[in-house]
C-alpha cells in the first residue's frame, strides 16, 4: 500500500479508537504531505467535518488559496458527494481512496450511496425538493453586483 494511503488508513483507525468514524485523509503535493484530516463529527457536531474537508480547509488556510490544482487526496474511504464536490471546486487533480462506497454502506455508513442515487433524480423527484424563488424585479441583485465588480 502506498505510504500516503497507509497514513490515511492509520488516521482513520486512530479516529475510531477516539470514538469517531473510520475516515482519514491526507492531502499531498509534489510528494509532500501538506495537510491531514479525520472525521470530526464526534468532536464538533459539524456535519461538514469530514476528513477530506478538514484536510482541504487546513491547506487552503495555510496556503491562503482556494486553488489546489496539482494536489492529490488520499482518503481511507470513497468520498461522499459533499467531499467530492469540494474536491472538484478546489481543483484537486487526483483522488485515491481505500474503502469503496459499497464497503462503507456495509459498515453502516450508507448515506453516500443514498445521496449519490438521489442526485441522479430530477429536483422534483429528490428526497429533498429544491424550490426556486426568483429575485423580485427592482431588488438589488448580488449576482449582478459580482459581475460588475
Amino acid at each position: 500500500m502506498d505510504a500516503f494511503m497507509a497514513r490515511a488508513v492509520e488516521l482513520a483507525a486512530n479516529n475510531v479508537r477516539d470514538g469517531g468514524q473510520p475516515f482519514g485523509a491526507v492531502l499531498v503535493k509534489d510528494g509532500e504531505v501538506i495537510s491531514e484530516g479525520v472525521n470530526e463529527l464526534h468532536r464538533k457536531y459539524d456535519i461538514s467535518g469530514h476528513a477530506e474537508l478538514i484536510a482541504i480547509r487546513k491547506a487552503q488556510e495555510s496556503l491562503q488559496t482556494h486553488d489546489l490544482s496539482g494536489f492529490t487526496m488520499y482518503a481511507s474511504g470513497g468520498p461522499c458527494p459533499m467531499c467530492l464536490t469540494s474536491m472538484y471546486m478546489s481543483g484537486l487533480n487526483d483522488i485515491y481512496y481505500c474503502a469503496s462506497v459499497e464497503e462503507t454502506t456495509a459498515a453502516g455508513l450508507g448515506a453516500s450511496k443514498k445521496i449519490y442515487a438521489d442526485l441522479q433524480k430530477s429536483n422534483e423527484d429528490r428526497e429533498i425538493v429544491m424550490k426556486h424563488i426568483p429575485l423580485d424585479k427592482g431588488k438589488e441583485n448580488p449576482m449582478t453586483m459580482w459581475q460588475e465588480r
